[in-house]
């Protein structure tokens, strides 16, 4: 354990993600078998919870472990404290809350002008308040067992060394690769070319922008619960607001228009916070 513990804390979010991608897909191939996760065999439909759970027991379980290897009680003391920071201005808890809802439904009714199929899941859905609830319990879920990781161990450690945008980026790519056998399956029905493209635009278009605003916000409150909450309503909006109705290729379109206007608010930040957005080395408050 001596001689591990130099190397991982030398590592530690290199070790991290290995580790998240052992327990996550390891326990996906459990659940749903080599055909599920290579996207060769279509995963039963009751099987679709054990499988998020599977996937959600990554970021959460290598979280802990890793905080307790390399930081122990202390590091322990720290994440709770971060867990349950709840004092900021009114302002993070509505970027936090509204920014993922907001430009979700902004893209599906700009594109429900050329098509009626891109009206949001939630507009056309008999059971409104069936899917309302269900989304939002799922998101809830998401954002606390995903961030425990992703933010609760990575995301300070990435942003000691890199600003804001480039630490955002690192840990977006990472955090979109960690989806893949979530939609490999998605690749198989949709033909070659559509398949890839599907599957390249779903785990590296909006993933990255997003969390860049979540390693900003982050930056700014320090808070773990906010980014959570921040995280819960990304997750909840695909259920509640992207309908299940259009194809892959209109699934990519409402891709690339909901990532513009991430990259877009993105951009409007880097403008707006210059110095911090690029510094590295970062004292959380």
């Amino acid at each position: 354990m001596k001689t591990i513990r130099p190397f991982i804390r030398r590592y530690s979010v290199q070790t991290y993600y290995a580790l998240t991608i052992v327990i996550s897909w390891g326990c996906m191939l459990v659940v749903m078998g080599p055909g599920g996760v290579l996207g060769t065999e279509t995963v039963a439909v009751e099987l679709l919870p054990l499988v998020y759970l599977a996937t959600l027991l990554g970021p959460s379980v290598a979280g802990l472990v890793l905080t307790g290897l390399v930081d122990g009680r202390a590091g322990f003391r720290d994440l709770r404290s971060r867990l349950f920071r709840w004092r900021a201005g009114i302002r993070w808890y509505a970027i936090a809350l509204l920014t993922a809802p907001i430009l979700i439904a902004a893209t599906l009714l700009l594109l429900s002008l050329a098509s009626p199929k891109f009206l949001p899941a939630i507009v056309t859905a008999n059971d409104r308040a069936s899917l309302l609830s269900v989304g939002i319990v799922m998101g809830l879920v998401v954002g606390f067992f995903e961030e425990l990781g992703w933010t609760g161990f990575a995301a300070p450690r990435l942003r000691q060394r890199y600003g804001v945008l480039k630490a955002g980026l690192i840990l977006g790519l990472l955090w979109g690769l960690w989806h893949l056998p979530l939609f490999l399956n998605g690749v198989r029905s949709s033909g070659p070319i559509l398949g890839f493209l599907y599957l390249v635009v779903l785990l590296f278009s909006f993933l990255p922008a997003y969390r860049v605003l979540m390693m900003w916000v982050y930056d700014r409150t320090g808070s773990l619960l906010i980014i959570m909450l921040m995280h819960a309503p990304l997750a909840a909006g695909q259920l509640i607001l992207v309908p299940t109705a259009i194809s892959r290729a209109q699934f990519v379109i409402y891709d690339l228009v909901f990532t513009a206007l991430l990259w877009g608010i993105v951009a409007v930040v880097i403008v707006v916070n210059r110095s911090r957005i690029g510094s590295g080395v970062v004292s959380m408050r």
